[in-house]
């Protein structure tokens, strides 16, 4: 096998896992709605049965998160006590909050509040368009896209962090393990959960490139009249792929650090845009409100299941964010634990997950706000939406304010920044993980391998919306079935990674090599005994 920056294929997760994904690709094409089917069987499976397991796990990752953060484990570095950090806290706060959730706010700031807003579940009696219909809209938001999603990625990115620069153990999601399986995570159990990593990563990804070329193609539509056919999603895909692919190419200290930093700093502006020229005093004053609101009913709408009435919306909005931020989570751990050696669990604990679940309580006070402001005074945006599906929201909100073909352009340009940002970071990672690059966090994977998992995620995101229009679901609801897909096997993974990482920090000074050198001899000198023995 021919040495690409000195890495090459791990032949047992890159053939199993390739070869699922392409047989996926070659089912989708010839029979779309066995495609949907199949999706949909495992998504009514893991709901059914396990959906209670989603809701309570998001509570204890925040916990465990809260604990390690604000315990004296807070003062632990990553890397030791003389590690230095890589990058300045504005540009490693840019990469967390453009390689998470930046492309999901972008698509749900306007669209999910407006439709928790105007229908919300039949089972909790709330009028639509009321003021409790406003507090349940502008809550349950900040519940899917702060604190949880976040703590999701945090848990990962320490439990990776802790042991690959603490405990010198390999760059790799297994190490996380070694408390509850020590030397078998570097055979079967490594390969695994790599495999299972690599499966939810590649789904996940397709599942936020559909929900972009969707919001990307509604504003080409809006703005220059281009229809939203098959042929420019495909186009818009192609796009995207070629763009985060070159990125990708250029290493994390070009790329991703450029497009993280003009990514965020157009976020801030688009931000303040809308304050300002918005209705600042309703935003503010329902910000207040739903704040409270929020802190007072966090436990009952973070755990609502309807298991009486047997709604069927638990399904399609928490239950699907878990799935999706847990498809996530293993890999961003990763990719946020490469960029966060010589910081502290503490630091990374604000800079990963505080700061940007505070920047998206704002970003849903400000547009949610805006537009439920806008719905009460007959602006008609629930109409367009229930007429051309949830990707035309903020461009229906846009055009209520000045410069709004101005800012409809901006909002593309930002769509497409942070879809390429993300699965710019994600193919890097996913690359990494199919090779021998990810037995070293500082080196970059071959070439040829990020191109072919460009192709083949970007390959599962047309196809599972060409896959939803047979089945005749939205475009929304194809890409929230492959995320639900890809999520569920890491929700059993997380869970062990939590306990694990407990034990881990909790036996700090019995683990870290990084301030107890001797650790490492005493290690080595059992390992060598027993393969003596």
């Amino acid at each position: 096998m021919k040495k690409v920056n000195k890495a090459q294929l791990r032949l047992g997760i890159f053939i199993p896992m390739a070869l699922i994904f392409l047989t996926a690709i070659v089912l989708g094409l010839v029979a779309p709605k066995a495609f949907y089917d199949a999706e949909n069987v495992i998504v009514q499976y893991a709901f059914d049965s396990w959906g209670w397991l989603f809701q309570l796990c998001g509570v204890v990752f925040l916990a465990i998160c809260i604990w390690a953060g604000f315990s004296k484990i807070g003062n632990i570095r990553l890397g030791g006590e003389n590690a230095k950090p890589s990058l300045s806290k504005w540009n490693w706060f840019a990469i967390s909050l453009t390689a998470g959730i930046a492309t999901g706010i972008l698509f749900w700031g306007i669209a999910e509040p407006i439709t928790h807003f105007m229908s919300p579940p039949d089972m909790l009696g709330l009028e639509p368009g009321s003021e409790a219909a406003a507090m349940f809209s502008m809550s349950q938001s900040y519940i899917h896209w702060t604190f949880i999603p976040y703590a999701m990625y945090s848990l990962a990115g320490i439990a990776i962090g802790y042991a690959t620069y603490n405990m010198k153990k390999s760059y790799h999601i297994s190490s996380t393990l070694y408390p509850i399986f020590g030397e078998k995570t570097k055979g079967w159990v490594g390969t695994v959960v790599d495999n299972l990593c690599l499966f939810a990563m590649a789904g996940g990804v397709a599942a936020v490139l559909g929900v972009a070329t969707m919001q990307i193609g509604a504003g080409l539509n809006y703005v220059f009249g281009i229809q939203a056919t098959k042929t420019v999603w495909i186009a818009i895909i192609a796009v995207i792929v070629g763009a985060y692919v070159i990125s990708s190419y250029t290493g994390l200290n070009k790329g991703i650090k450029f497009l993280a930093d003009k990514n965020s700093k157009l976020f801030l502006l688009m931000l303040a845009f809308i304050f300002i020229f918005g209705p600042t005093k309703f935003i503010l004053s329902l910000g207040t409100q739903s704040t409270g609101h929020f802190l007072d009913n966090f436990f009952s709408q973070t755990l609502y299941l309807s298991p009486l009435d047997g709604s069927p919306w638990p399904r399609w909005w928490p239950i699907y964010y878990w799935a999706i931020w847990l498809a996530y989570a293993p890999l961003t751990g990763m990719f946020l634990a490469k960029i966060s050696k010589g910081r502290t669990i503490r630091e990374f604990i604000t800079v990963n997950l505080i700061l940007p679940a505070v920047f998206g309580m704002f970003w849903f006070m400000v547009y949610g706000g805006a537009a439920l402001d806008l719905q009460l005074n007959g602006a008609g945006i629930w109409e367009a939406i229930q007429s051309n599906g949830l990707e035309v929201s903020v461009f229906e909100f846009l055009k209520n304010y000045p410069l709004s073909t101005l800012m409809s352009i901006t909002f593309i340009v930002a769509i497409f920044v942070s879809v390429v940002t993300l699965a710019d970071s994600m193919t890097s990672t996913v690359s990494s993980l199919s090779t021998t690059a990810h037995d070293d966090p500082e080196a970059e994977p071959p070439g040829q391998v990020k191109l072919f998992w460009g192709f083949v995620m970007s390959s599962i995101a047309i196809i599972n919306l060409l896959a939803g229009k047979a089945g005749e679901i939205s475009g929304i609801d194809a890409t929230k079935q492959i995320a639900t897909v890809a999520g569920f096997p890491i929700l059993f993974l997380m869970l062990l990674m939590g306990y694990s990482t407990i034990k881990m920090l909790r036996n700090h000074k019995k683990n870290d090599v990084s301030y107890y050198p001797e650790l490492e001899k005493d290690e080595n000198t059992v390992v060598k005994t027993e393969k003596a023995i």
